[in-house]
């Protein structure tokens, strides 16, 4: 509230220089999704003639925001942990277990990426979509590059943490971009 008793909002200047570029793909898809699925919602209700490729595509779309877009959660470190045991325990302690932590995140990532495209390939381009007469690997193919990009996402967060000498779980009140 200023002086003259009028409420005055100042915006911050958006700075998205820090955006990975996971994160704009992501966007991607989801604007992708977000009009396929206005375009559904259009065709059904006000042309009463609903477009019957929409809802399987929509669901594709979705498919693919999501694991791109958790390649941006790998990147900026948010996963899932409990800060409260890291408080309580010896730091030498702590530590070892979050390098642990680095290393079974990149392993598990490995492994997904090594079993998708092992699906992949035993899949061929034999199974279809339901509706849309394309391959099902094409989809698999988004996943298994969300899970390729949260593997290098993964490596490239444990050699930050090496070189830092310390992880956010070791840390919580840090976060990826602090440098010390």
């Amino acid at each position: 509230m200023g002086d003259d008793g009028e409420f005055h909002a100042q915006d911050e200047a958006v700075d998205l220089s820090g955006t990975t570029w996971e994160a704009w793909l992501a966007l991607g898809f989801f604007w992708i999704l977000g009009l396929t699925v206005f375009y559904q919602f259009f065709t059904r209700y006000v042309m009463n003639d609903s477009a019957s490729w929409t809802e399987e595509i929509a669901r594709y779309l979705l498919i693919a925001t999501v694991f791109i877009g958790a390649a941006v959660g790998v990147a900026k470190n948010n996963h899932i942990q409990v800060d409260f045991f890291y408080k309580h325990m010896p730091a030498g302690l702590g530590r070892w277990l979050a390098r642990l932590v680095d290393v079974l995140r990149i392993a598990f990532f490995a492994a997904a990426v090594f079993l998708t495209a092992q699906m992949m390939l035993r899949l061929g381009s034999n199974t279809r979509m339901t509706i849309i007469d394309l391959p099902m690997n094409i989809v698999y193919g988004v996943c298994l590059f969300g899970f390729a990009a949260m593997l290098a996402r993964s490596v490239w967060v444990m050699r930050l943490h090496l070189q830092r000498g310390f992880t956010v779980l070791e840390r919580p009140e840090t976060t990826m971009e602090d440098r010390a």
